[in-house]
Formats: structure tokens, C-alpha cells, sequence
């Protein structure tokens, strides 16, 4: 094991493992909230936001479909209006673009006017719109009723994880696996990586990702969930003269999913997706992907076969569309009938790092949790590129109130 020895001097104060959007953004957030405080990132790709910073359909998320009082709801409110004003002052692309949801079945009718409520709950402005509305919008797009949300954007998150990496000053190393962990409450924290370096630090903060619960059980704490990955497939659209801007259907309450959407990006590509079905690895990001000891993890956890039994119909949909173009266009012609299997051009997909409660629940909320000498953020898919700056606030604070008491 890696050993702290009181005679041997910390390599940083704070040692953050995870060098996406959450994990650079915590960093910033500590030294400007802390300028002197000594921060290292631990990152094992060769440069930032290689996963699910780099593989979402790039949305800045308004925070209407969130619980209000929620972190999500807080975070995502206030996140986006940060996110626009940050990529303002760096000269990052981003555009703010506003976003339909649209009813397509009347059984949504109920679920979008219950979005309109939350909307304003939440403090965001929602304006109600009628057939001959939408056809202003989105000529191409049919429903009976829907939505328009203003503050919806979208941005290059990659460039904002980039900025956020130069801007923190913090000691970022790329290429650094972490393989050990050492905590000593009373000492502080050492990391041994693949490569055989050793890093020492007063505080650890885990925003791993995709590998945060791995992570969380190197230190010593039980994270009480898992992580399960749900890989999102994603088309590009073939005529994006067909999408003005920003199109999503009515989600279903019961899943933190979105369903598959219609997203202009700030290249003015048009992004369909994602579904969502599982993932035979962390990083699977197909379906040749496949990682024995990960399978065998995510099925030895209970809440994974909980989650089957809860959820298998909506599962088998997504399977479906999954392995089926057919399928895939016929869930997208009920936004917009005008597509074809031949406007689908297939493009990267993205996995979704879902924490899955014991018993099979799926947590809805950003998860946060503290051990000793520790902070991990244990759920944290979209809209976490969106809340990235109040998360890394929220998560500096808890870091930097451990330092205090250190």
C-alpha cells in the first residue's frame, strides 16, 4: 500500500481525481476562492473532457424539468446564465437559442402543462405555444401543443473544460491513472498511479465520473450506489435545413432520461439522440465494447436487477432503437415527419455514468457526499456540463472547509 508519513511534505492541498467539466471546474473554484491553495489534477486520458464532457449534444440546459429546490434545479438555473457569461468572457463558442418541447400524443398534454408549472417555479420563462406557434418556430416540426423555453443554449463544453483547466492554475497531469488510495484521517491523502507516481495530498476530492463509485472504494467509503453506464447513440441529420434550432419531446417523469431530441449545434450540424441502453462497459461506446469485470459489477449489484424488473419495458424501447434505424426514425418522424432513414447518418455516442441506488432506484438529484479527508460527487450526468460552475463551487466549499479543519 501507499504509505503518508508525517515527515513527508504534501505534494498539494487538494488533490482532485477527474479532469472532466466538474472536476476542472472544481479546481477553478478553489483557487478563486482560495488563491494560494495548492490544487492537482488527476486525469488518465491525455487531455480534458474526454468522455462525458466530449460526448453530449453540447445543450445548455435550462433547469425546467428539474425539482424545484433540487440541486439540479438550482444548479441548472443559475449554471446557465454563468455558462453563457463565461463563454462571453473567454470567446467561447455559444449560442443562447431557446428550445421546443413538444406534445405529440394528447396523454402528454397533461405532462407538458405540469413543465409549464415547473418552469415557473423554477424562475424560468415559459411561453405556451399552439400549433400555428410551433409552425413560426420549427416549420418542420408537427405536435398539438408545446413550449418554448428562451434560456436554452448550446456551447462547445470542451473548450469550457480547456479554459477552466488554464484558468485555475492548478497542476494538471494528463496520462495519470489512479490505481491506489491511502487516506489517514488524521494525516491526509496519497494516490499511487499506474505509472508508479505518488501524490500526497491534505484533501481529496473524487470527481471520477464514470468511475467515481471505483474511486469512492479506494478510499475506504461506501458510496451506497453504483455506477451504471448508459450508453447514448446519437445520428447526424443528413439535411439540417430541416431543424431551425432546439427540439425535444415531453419526457417521462419516471426516468432522468430526455428522450431523443433534436439538437443544432454551435458548428450548425443538426445532432439527433441520444436513447439510452446499457453499456457493456464504462466506456462502451459501442456495442464491440465490452469489459467482463465491469459487466460482472454492474450485474452483481442488486439495484441493477431492480432497475431491470422496474423498468423493462421502457428498457426493450430503447434496445430496440438501439439495433434498429427503422425503429430510431420512427421515434424521430414523431417530431418531425419529414425525416428518413437515409437523412440518419450515424456519429459518436456518449455514456451516461447513472448512479444506481441499492434498490434499483435511479438517482435523480447530483449526488454529494463527504468521507473523511474526502469528497466525492457520485451522480452527476446532464445537465452537469450546464451546472458545471455552481457544482465546482458547491464542491470547493466542502473541500475547502475540510483544509480549514485539517
Amino acid at each position: 500500500m501507499v504509505q503518508v508519513r508525517p515527515e513527508i511534505a504534501y505534494d498539494c492541498d487538494v488533490l482532485v481525481i477527474g479532469g472532466g467539466i466538474v472536476g476542472l471546474s472544481t479546481a477553478y473554484a478553489i483557487t478563486r476562492a482560495a488563491p494560494g491553495t495548492r490544487v492537482t489534477v488527476l486525469e488518465k486520458e491525455p487531455g480534458p473532457a474526454r468522455h462525458q464532457t466530449g460526448r453530449n449534444s453540447g445543450v445548455i440546459h435550462s433547469g425546467i424539468y428539474y425539482r424545484p429546490g433540487s440541486l439540479k434545479a438550482r444548479f441548472a438555473v443559475r449554471g446557465a446564465a454563468e455558462m453563457v457569461k463565461f463563454c462571453a468572457e473567454y470567446g467561447i463558442a455559444h449560442a443562447v437559442t431557446g428550445k421546443l418541447i413538444v406534445a405529440t400524443e394528447r396523454e402528454e398534454l397533461p405532462r407538458l402543462h405540469a413543465l409549464v408549472q415547473r418552469g415557473r417555479e423554477n424562475g424560468i420563462p415559459v411561453r405556451e405555444l399552439g400549433i400555428p406557434q410551433i409552425q413560426e418556430y420549427e416549420p418542420q416540426v408537427r405536435g398539438l401543443a408545446a413550449i418554448h423555453v428562451g434560456t436554452t443554449g448550446v456551447c462547445d463544453f470542451v473548450g469550457v473544460a480547456r479554459q477552466l483547466a488554464h484558468a485555475s492554475g492548478a497542476d494538471i497531469r494528463y496520462g495519470a491513472q489512479v490505481e491506489r488510495i491511502d487516506r489517514r484521517p488524521d494525516l491526509g491523502v496519497a494516490v499511487r498511479t499506474r505509472a508508479g507516481e505518488v501524490v500526497r495530498a491534505r484533501v481529496l476530492v473524487n470527481c471520477a465520473g464514470l468511475y467515481c463509485d471505483e474511486v469512492a472504494r479506494l478510499t475506504g467509503d461506501d458510496p451506497e450506489m453504483r455506477i451504471v453506464p448508459f450508453r447514448g447513440e446519437y445520428y447526424e441529420l443528413a439535411r439540417p435545413d430541416l431543424v431551425r434550432g432546439l427540439v425535444y419531446p415531453v419526457p417521462d417523469p419516471a426516468f432522468p432520461f430526455l428522450g431523443v431530441h433534436l439538437t443544432r449545434g454551435i458548428d450548425g450540424g443538426v445532432h439527433i439522440g441520444p436513447n439510452a441502453v446499457p453499456a457493456l462497459a464504462r466506456e462502451g461506446y459501442g456495442w464491440g465494447v465490452v469489459r467482463p469485470r465491469e459487466v460482472a459489477g454492474t450485474l452483481a449489484w442488486p439495484g441493477s436487477w431492480q432497475m431491470a424488473r422496474q423498468h423493462w419495458r421502457y428498457g426493450a424501447g430503447e434496445l430496440r432503437r438501439s439495433v434498429s434505424k427503422r425503429a430510431f426514425t420512427t421515434a424521430v418522424r414523431r417530431l418531425l415527419p419529414a425525416v428518413t432513414q437515409d437523412d440518419l447518418v450515424p456519429t459518436s455516442a456518449g455514456v451516461r455514468a447513472q448512479a444506481v441506488l441499492r434498490d434499483g432506484s435511479l438517482v435523480d438529484d447530483f449526488l454529494i457526499k463527504q468521507g473523511p479527508r474526502t469528497v466525492h460527487v457520485l451522480n452527476a450526468p446532464s445537465p452537469a456540463a450546464t451546472a458545471s460552475l455552481p457544482i465546482g463551487r458547491e464542491v470547493a466549499k466542502r473541500a475547502l472547509g475540510m483544509l480549514g479543519t485539517a
